[in-house]
């Protein structure tokens, strides 16, 4: 090597270079090559010494401090001795004399890489490796840079990475927690003492967590703390010396909050401090101070002073957020609930000069979100433990978490407080579920806090009270199939659903009155609608009426949902108790409806057509949408009324279907299209009311579906219509016997409907598709289509229904189903028709198998087995991209249909599937990468074994008794065979779904039949499978899937431990490579012969844990290292 100045100078100009802007990606690669090599070289480490004390090159240091970092990580094993004392002794030298001058990032690196040191060797051979930590605190001159190591070393080794032994991580966790005490200790002396070097009176002593009983702590909660007198202190101004060292304690404290355990260590002088320092948050008047005196470093000050209380409120969050809180520290949480109530106050205490809310805007954004932190853990964590101590004051509390949640400066910590209050509302609900007694007392007790609730929530989704910050909601972008409007109405709505479950009769009548007024100006409209030439018109055009009507109209949408998503609350065991409420909605909602209908509002001309317009159509749909969801009340009361037969159901059904009709039509805009489609759906399955069919407004729609020469409705819609006329004729009437349904009479109607919406698909022949065709292709594949998405979805939708239905729907369908299969073949090349097809084979299989016949479903079956050859396979999957493999998938479910059909009708086709799946399929799809078609076959294979199992395994009563103990008899042993290959192959890949999905059928298969218990899996299987599996945790590949790896583990070996324990772990061992003879046998000592699952698995993650960590030092020790 060359000597070590010159070498220097070589470094900084080849650092200069490769940073340089006009050096290309081949001189960096090869610069990146040079600089490995030197660090790979023995004793690069003492270049790097020099460099480190003699450049002040930031590339140069930073290379040279990973060069360390590289060699304490990974090499440290290989150093010699003497070498690893002087590297111990320098480093820290070398931090202690450069620390005030390094650039932070260079300096908290070299602390990192002293750290690494420590995590390898303290306390046997870097005894004094914590000790000088504590004594760079405690020296004022060093404590910043002794608190920036100790939070290095929590960071570093409490939670280590993987490159230690298990042994070496719970010792390093054992004697940091010796140390915890200590610790906090020290730290509680820099913050106290900072506090009170800066305080302007002399701070009293805080009380002793024993004065007082707790009953008189409680009491005190809220009105002034115990601790008031210094918290009411001014908050004292700190130099940013004493700012610096305090965030980070703080830093520190947080760190260690998240994994020490809740225990006495955690005084109460250290939460008052704590406490104090979230003051900082809340303290306009020092932010102001610092604006008011000028100066830009005094503005920076502020933000500083606002840091340590979001530092501060850290702290807080990670106490608050263990669950497990032992008895003797149930007192310190009462004394924080209480002064972080007394910081509640402070912030949405309302004094003229501020309101709440200008003093939110103030705070900084940080804190604010780690103060609603604070109170959802407290809600969430928290409330039942203390909300049993009878003193505690929760609606004083709820007082002040609901002017903070209304106070909120932004829409995301809004939606942030709506989440508390949900919270707050399902532990309401889940205390009284569990104590019916005391139903009364606890909603007496919070009846007025939820109605405030519930009116505040219905202001802020109104633009009469709250028009500026709805204006602000984007309704246009999507981001989770919703926009930012709908989201804020969605999670509204879900606060007033919440308090009208606890609260019925207050929450209707709050809610009620408002629509009310809503809908009396939408009722009014009529009177300004004029006749123009082209049409009507809405004669309101000033500018101000215009936007008052805009607010109005988007007030009633909202609203109108709101009294849809009640509706739920008002059937099953109170319907007749709230009957009267919910039939003034429901008359309400058909009088709206109807209104729209008749004066065609959302065909009307208005002022201004881009705003109006698009309000008018969304009401209407709105009104239609809030009607269905009635659809379950109306059903009850159909029931009702077919026993007392009112005229007022049949007013209700009948003016309901007169607002439906003259939307279904294509004229109409889709949204209230699809409403209305969706309205008539619901009429026809959920409520079934009989007289339905002989309404003459169902019968004009009727008339128009089937006739030929009227215009098709777009295709959603067209489906939606025709399954509710297919569902008016189909579904049993409720509450009539069988004699009364007039099945006859349906039956012919039915046929009728599917033939008249089949006619041009059965007029279509397999040769249609032929050269000589008379009609072009793409017309073919529109009438197909067009057709099997009616049909499909009408089968889907009866496949839950009685026989009778299911009857009659075959009996209808059964020419189409003939005419497809006769189409099928012809098509085979176009994946896209296929797909269709085979999604509607798919639903008839699911839904009419025992309507089709068995001849008939054999015919299929064997159609398809016929038609998907080992070509036309490969051709899907390889050529026609996704929609190809959509085919196959399709094919593949079909067939799974099949081989769950009990009873021996379809078990002549197993071989034949079988071989499909392992001879045609497999072969195609199990070295490709891609997922496709892998999910579908192993899933086919999975339900080929489980319900089929006695086509593997024979097992005769007569052989059980004779043996005592039944082994059974195996047949088609090489499919068996083959099929789990497949099984085990799919673990080497690195799809992790079909890891998943693969470990799930296994794990399945075993419990459900014993699978790793039978004979050939147990000798020639097992513990392959168990050797891939601790692979795959050893390599890390699917470290998602650690646990339900190392149960699979588990219930394998479980099997035969002994086996496991004599043969296949020596074995296991003795196959690893990368590990010495010496290693392998600490591995194998360390694995406990446990057969309990907890200790079990954790021993399989100590051996792979450990595993990693002997390959990892081997790799880097240099060659020819002698191991002692």
């Amino acid at each position: 090597m060359a000597s070590e100045e010159a070498s220097l100078r070589a470094l900084e100009s080849l650092m200069t270079e490769f940073f340089h802007d006009c050096t290309t990606n081949e001189r960096k690669r090869e610069i990146e090559e040079l600089l490995n090599n030197f660090a790979q070289q023995v004793g690069a480490w003492r270049f790097c010494l020099y460099f480190l004390s003699s450049t002040r090159n930031d590339y140069v240091m930073m290379y040279s401090l990973t060069v360390f970092e590289n060699l304490i990580n990974k090499m440290w094993l290989g150093v010699p001795s003497q070498d690893k004392m002087e590297i111990r002794g320098c480093l820290p030298k070398l931090l202690l004399a450069h620390h005030k001058t390094l650039p932070y990032f260079i300096r908290n690196k070299l602390c990192k890489v002293i750290v690494d040191i420590g995590r390898q060797d303290w306390p046997m051979f870097y005894h004094d490796f914590f000790t000088n930590i504590l004594q760079l605190i405690q020296t004022p001159v060093t404590t910043p840079l002794g608190l920036i190591m100790l939070k290095t070393t929590s960071e570093e080794l409490a939670c280590p990475r993987e490159d230690l032994s298990v042994a070496r991580k719970e010792e390093l966790r054992k004697l940091l927690l010796d140390q915890v005490q200590t610790v906090l200790g020290l730290l509680t002396g820099i913050l106290e003492t900072v506090w009170d070097k800066h305080s302007v009176t002399a701070a009293t002593p805080p009380p002793s967590p024993t004065s007082g009983e707790s009953g008189d702590l409680l009491s005190n909660l809220l009105q002034s703390p115990s601790s008031a007198k210094l918290l009411n202190q001014p908050i004292p101004i700190l130099d940013a010396e004493s700012e610096y060292i305090c965030s980070l304690a703080l830093e520190c404290l947080a760190h260690l909050f998240s994994w020490i355990p809740l225990s006495a260590s955690i005084t109460p002088s250290l939460l008052t401090t704590i406490f104090h320092f979230a003051r900082f948050g809340c303290d306009i008047r020092a932010r102001k101070m610092a604006s008011v005196n000028g100066s830009s470093q005094n503005c920076v000050l502020g933000q500083e002073r606002g840091r340590l209380g979001v530092l501060a409120m850290s702290c807080i969050n990670e106490l608050m957020s263990k669950n497990c809180v032992p008895m003797e520290f149930e007192e310190y949480l009462l004394r924080m609930f209480q002064q972080t109530f007394y910081l509640l106050q402070k912030i949405t205490r309302d004094n003229n000069a501020h309101t709440v809310k200008s003093r939110l805007e103030e705070l900084d954004e940080s804190y604010i979100e780690k103060f609603t932190d604070f109170l959802r853990l407290f809600v969430s964590v928290h409330l039942r433990r203390i909300e049993s101590y009878s003193q505690f004051p929760v609606l004083e509390f709820l007082t002040l978490l609901f002017k903070y949640t209304f106070h909120q400066p932004t829409h995301e910590g809004y939606f942030s407080c709506l989440d508390i209050w949900t919270l707050f509302l399902d532990y309401l609900t889940s205390k009284i579920k569990s104590r019916l007694g005391d139903k009364e007392a606890v909603l007496n007790r919070y009846e007025d806090a939820l109605i405030l609730l519930l009116t505040e929530v219905l202001n802020r989704i109104q633009f009469r009270y709250n028009q500026a910050q709805l204006e602000e909601l984007d309704d246009e972008t999507l981001d989770d199939d919703q926009t930012e409007w709908q989201r804020y109405l969605r999670q509204s709505l879900e606060v007033v659903a919440k308090v009208m479950e606890l609260l019925p009769t207050h929450a209707f009548s709050t809610l009620f009155p408002v629509l009310q007024d809503n809908l009396e100006v939408y009722l009014g409209l009529q009177q300004f609608v004029v006749t123009s030439g082209s049409g009507h018109r809405l004669n309101i055009t000033a500018e101000n009426d215009c936007r008052r009507l805009h607010c109005s109209l988007r007030d009633l949408s909202s609203l109108l949902q709101a009294v849809g998503r009640l509706a739920e609350y008002f059937i099953g065991d109170v319907f007749a108790a709230r009957f009267n409420d919910a039939l003034t909605v429901v008359e309400r909602l058909v009088k709206v409806t109807l209104y729209g209908s008749q004066i065609k509002l959302y065909n009307i001309e208005t002022a201004v057509p881009s705003v109006l317009k698009p309000d008018l159509i969304d009401v209407h749909a709105q009104s239609l949408a809030a009607l269905q969801a009635y659809s379950h009340w109306l059903a009850q009361y159909c029931s009702e009324a077919h026993r007392q037969n009112t005229q007022q159901f049949v007013t209700l059904i009948s003016t309901t279907m007169d607002a439906i009709t003259p939307l279904i039509n294509n004229k109409v805009q889709d949204k209230l299209l699809l409403s209305a489609c969706h309205l008539l759906v619901s009429l026809a399955t959920t409520v079934r009311p009989v007289f339905l069919i002989s309404i003459p407004a169902v019968q004009k729609v009727f008339n128009k579906i089937t006739d030929a020469s009227a215009q098709r409705l777009a295709d959603k819609a067209q489906v939606l219509v025709c399954r509710a006329l297919s569902n008016i004729l189909l579904l049993p009437w409720p509450n009539l016997p069988e004699s009364e349904q007039q099945w006859p009479v349906r039956s012919i109607s039915h046929t009728s409907l599917i033939s008249a919406l089949s006619r041009d698909y059965r007029n279509l022949k397999p040769n249609a598709v032929a050269p000589q065709r008379k009609m072009p292709l793409d017309d073919t594949k529109v009438i197909i289509h067009q057709t099997l998405s009616v049909l499909e979805d009408i089968v889907e939708n009866i496949s839950g229904e009685s026989t009778k239905s299911r009857q009659i729907c075959y009996q209808s369908l059964q020419e189409s189903v003939q005419v497809s299969l006769a189409l099928f073949p012809a098509f085979i090349h176009q994946s896209d028709v296929t797909d269709e097809m085979l999604s509607f084979f798919l639903t008839l299989f699911r839904g009419l198998r025992v309507q089709m016949g068995v001849p008939f479903t054999e015919q299929i079956i064997q159609t398809f087995l016929n038609m998907f050859t080992r070509e036309q396979l490969a051709e899907s999957i390889l050529h026609e991209g996704s929609t190809g493999c959509r085919v196959v998938e399709k094919f593949l479910k079909i067939l799974q249909v099949v081989v769950q059909e009990p009873g021996q009708v379809f078990k002549p086709f197993l071989p034949s599937i079988i071989s499909l799946c392992m001879e045609q399929v497999y072969p195609i799809i199990a070295e490709r990468p891609s997922p496709d078609v892998k999910a579908e076959l192993f899933e086919l294979l999975f339900r080929t074994l489980h319900h089929n199992w006695r086509y593997f395994f024979k097992s005769t009563v007569l052989a059980s008794v004779q043996r005592g103990v039944a082994e059974e008899q195996m047949e088609n042993e090489p499919q068996f065979s083959a099929i789990m290959q497949a099984f085990g192959q799919s673990f080497l890949q690195p799809d992790i779904h079909l890891f998943k999905q693969n470990l799930f059928y296994l794990e399945t298969l075993n419990t459900k039949q014993k699978l790793y218990h039978k004979k050939i899996f147990r000798t020639t299987m097992l513990f392959q499978f168990v050797n891939v599996l601790l692979q795959v945790l050893v390599h890390k590949s699917h470290d998602l899937l650690q646990e339900e790896i190392a149960i699979a583990i588990y219930n394998m070996a479980s099997v035969d431990f002994d086996g496991f324990f004599a043969a296949f772990l020596p074995e296991f061992l003795t196959s690893c490579d990368g590990v010495d003879a010496n290693q392998k046998n600490v591995l194998g000592r360390n694995f406990k012969m446990d057969r309990d699952l907890p200790s079990f698995t954790q021993n399989v993650h100590r051996l792979v844990n450990d595993l990693r960590y002997y390959r990892l030092c081997n790799d880097s020790l240099p060659p020819g290292t002698v191991k002692l």
